[in-house]
């Protein structure tokens, strides 16, 4: 177990439009601001397009229609984002899974990130998962 402990935080509070790639958008913003160890605090909007990997599936599956998001969470590092999404249909029947790139914003995402501003998260691959998993330490200067 890795356990990483801090006492500040700041918050980032950003919003998506219409045809904004969501995972491919939060990639740029970690980057842009420099976000060490960055965390979904919560999210709302909706999406045109849906790119997952579902559970324990290698492969990725595309859903077209409209969507509510009704969670997002995720970690975010200049390695890369772990992001997990959970939408619902006009039915209101929810499909969630990992977040790829192509999913399109339809008319809006409001994403507040947290950021645990003495941290700093990376990715490495892990012997026993197969994936690059997360690494916590202390945050880098810079």
């Amino acid at each position: 177990m890795t356990i990483g402990k801090h006492g500040a935080l700041k918050v980032h509070a950003i919003r998506l439009k219409p045809g904004d790639d969501l995972r491919d958008e939060l990639e740029r913003f970690t980057k842009e601001n420099d976000i060490q160890a960055g965390f979904i605090i919560t999210a709302v909007g909706s999406l045109q397009y849906a790119s997952l990997r579902l559970a324990n599936q290698l492969i990725i599956s595309n859903f077209e229609g409209k969507f509510e998001i009704v969670s997002l969470v995720g970690t975010l590092s200049r390695d890369g984002v772990h992001l997990h999404v959970a939408v619902a249909d006009e039915t209101g029947k929810t499909l969630g899974g990992h977040v790829m790139a192509n999913c399109e914003i339809y008319t809006t995402a409001e994403v507040i990130i947290g950021e645990a501003i003495e941290l700093h998260f990376s990715r490495e691959t892990d012997d026993q998962t197969g994936y690059r998993e997360l690494v916590i330490n202390p945050k880098l200067e810079r």
